[in-house]
């Protein structure tokens, strides 16, 4: 079990992004290595991370291919950093396996992911329209298959200088038994699955059919 007051666990933030998550930690103490496909992101992440004044090791690599083997007490994935957004389920199989091959033994690996349960009960385009508020971004959903739990979308929206632009999505829906085999398949002994709301995630939370994405914690 990890000791969350050891601040020399060595954290793994995949598809860190602009390092939000991986500067919050690491000026909690922690030692973070941020990892993104991006280069642009990453050198937002950088230079959020000097100005905030922490040491953050951000790399570019592919979280298909990571190089890390047994290095990482902790690796985390959240708001969808690089699961579950591949075209093919295959390529999201291999984001979990080189999250584990990265982990120690007794590692962990915390990531919220989309919740398969959600989109047979809700309209995923006016969640994350009504969710969006005032952000200048709109969600059109083209295509939800109930066959792949595939959402096919549309996302317009406009950047800090103005500019509109549009990206085709294909999302990945998960169900939680679906992720529980991922995981197990991958080495991890120890599943937990939760439901994720944003900016307090809780193991207290249930997941039910009205969350839209699911926290989960799994242990090798």
């Amino acid at each position: 079990m990890l000791n969350l007051d050891n601040k020399s666990l060595k954290i793994l933030d995949i598809g860190c992004g602009t390092g939000r998550h991986s500067i919050e930690l690491a000026k909690r103490g922690y030692n973070l290595t941020g990892i993104d496909l991006s280069e642009a992101m990453l050198a937002q992440a950088k230079l959020k991370a000097a100005e905030a004044g922490v040491d953050v090791k951000f790399l570019r690599h592919d979280a298909r291919n990571l190089p890390f083997v047994s290095e990482f007490d902790l690796a985390i994935m959240i708001c969808e950093g690089a699961f579950p957004l591949m075209e093919t389920d295959e390529m999201n199989f291999q984001i979990i396996q080189n999250a584990s091959k990265a982990l120690k033994s007794g590692g962990k690996l915390i990531f919220t992911t989309l919740n398969g349960l959600f989109p047979i009960h809700h309209s995923t385009t006016d969640f994350v329209n009504e969710s969006s508020g005032d952000a200048g971004t709109t969600y059109d959903c083209s295509n939800f298959d109930l066959m792949t739990f595939r959402d096919h979308n549309i996302t317009t929206f406009t950047d800090d200088d103005g500019n509109t632009s549009q990206i085709e999505c294909n999302e990945r829906y998960y169900l939680p038994s679906e992720i529980t085999w991922l995981l197990k398949t991958s080495g991890f002994v120890k599943i937990d699955i939760f439901g994720a709301h944003l900016g307090a995630f809780s193991r207290k939370d249930e997941l039910t059919i009205h969350d839209f994405e699911m926290l989960v914690i799994a242990e090798k």
